[in-house]
């Protein structure tokens, strides 16, 4: 079943339930609520390890109309929780479409809800910020008490450590386009197909290993830099990748990272993080890089960030820091790096797919550390 007039429910943990249809899979699933304001790329969204155990609210109207294709998945499967949209297309169309968007949600066994006010859930969310939820449709519908314990049941995602949930298993290398420069050790915490792309673009050999792989396997593996990628949960719970990433900085190995590697790199230089309110997850934020006055329009999806304020320096075992970048809208922090630049890391998404390609430089930076390294 692709479209269905089954009634579905979406409960958050306030109370509040929203009432519509059943979209693409029929059942129960549970996670925290979320939105996202992207107008385009919900294939991306979906396939976005970041989004794990999440239940995505499409904050543009129509959603579907392109489909699904082989092309523009970010990793092997859909990764949310659940999906939220007011106005599913009822026929997708795109020369590159080998499916359509309900037909991917249900052979993933993704529940998702239609039909909905999502202009509503995403005012309620931001008065009242990201919380637990559940979409809830067929057998799995229930009176409003029952579901909103089930809801209420699940765990926090203060202190959820997901990263190796959503990791490689097996160590895999992407190979360079044209001529090796450099190879690169990637820590995959939630990885993007379009990050190691990036790197091979520039003439990288990247090797993507396991969150849980450990420091001597790095360093045989000589590298020229070191990647720490995006990923989901709470960073005060990634001790492991933090102590990693401490014995990478000891080696002064040229370091850089992403979303999620932002905030184990933060961590690492003593720094704490926090959880937003209800976060940023778009792709027209605005950044300001601190030492340039330089803007750039970013792709973001996080719900934690670092501690600190634009410009700020402190000390580390590893030299003196810096918070690099700011959020021009709410002044989160979006970047740190050691002052004698051997590791940088940035909140945002410079590989972004969808996206800007604004911050794209970023990969360049790195590999003319490298280079002087």
């Amino acid at each position: 079943m692709t479209t269905t007039t089954a009634a579905a429910a979406l409960v958050l943990e306030d109370g509040r339930i929203f009432r519509g249809t059943a979209y693409g899979a029929v059942g129960q699933t549970l996670g925290e609520a979320v939105f996202c304001t992207a107008m385009t790329g919900y294939q991306e969204t979906l396939t976005d390890p970041s989004y794990h155990r999440q239940i995505v609210v499409a904050t543009a109207p129509q959603i579907g109309n392109t489909g699904w294709n082989d092309e523009d998945d970010e990793s092997q499967q859909i990764w949310v929780a659940g999906y939220a949209v007011r106005d599913p297309a009822r026929r997708h169309s795109n020369w590159r479409a080998t499916g359509s968007l309900p037909e991917q949600l249900e052979q993933q066994s993704v529940v998702g809800i239609a039909g909905i006010d999502t202009r509503a859930v995403v005012r309620h969310l931001r008065s009242r910020g990201s919380m637990k939820a559940g979409i809830f449709s067929g057998a799995a519908l229930a009176e409003p008490a029952e579901l909103l314990a089930r809801v209420t049941g699940q765990p926090s995602m203060i202190g959820a450590d997901l990263a190796g949930e959503v990791s490689t298993d097996e160590i895999y290398t992407v190979e360079p386009e044209g001529e090796p420069r450099f190879t690169v050790v990637a820590v995959d915490l939630g990885i993007k197909s379009n990050t190691p792309r990036m790197f091979a673009q520039r003439g990288m050999r990247v090797h993507v290993v396991p969150s849980s792989t450990s420091l001597d396997k790095i360093v045989e593996l000589k590298p020229d830099g070191t990647f720490l990628s995006n990923g989901p949960g709470d960073p005060a719970t990634a001790d492991t990748a933090v102590a990693l990433t401490q014995g990478l900085l000891d080696k002064g190995l040229p370091l850089f990272g992403i979303c999620f590697g932002n905030q184990i790199l933060g961590r690492a230089l003593g720094r704490g993080t926090y959880k937003m309110k209800f976060g940023h997850r778009g792709i027209n934020i605005p950044v300001v890089e601190h030492e340039t006055g330089r803007v750039s329009i970013t792709a973001q999806n996080h719900g934690f960030a670092l501690e600190g304020e634009r410009g700020e320096q402190f000390d580390t075992p590893f030299g003196k820091a810096e918070v690099s970048h700011v959020c021009a809208n709410d002044g989160t922090v979006e970047g740190v790096r050691l002052v004698d630049g051997r590791a940088f890391s940035v909140q945002y998404h410079p590989e972004a797919a969808a996206g800007p390609h604004d911050a794209a430089y970023l990969f360049d930076r790195f590999a003319g550390l490298m280079k002087g390294a």
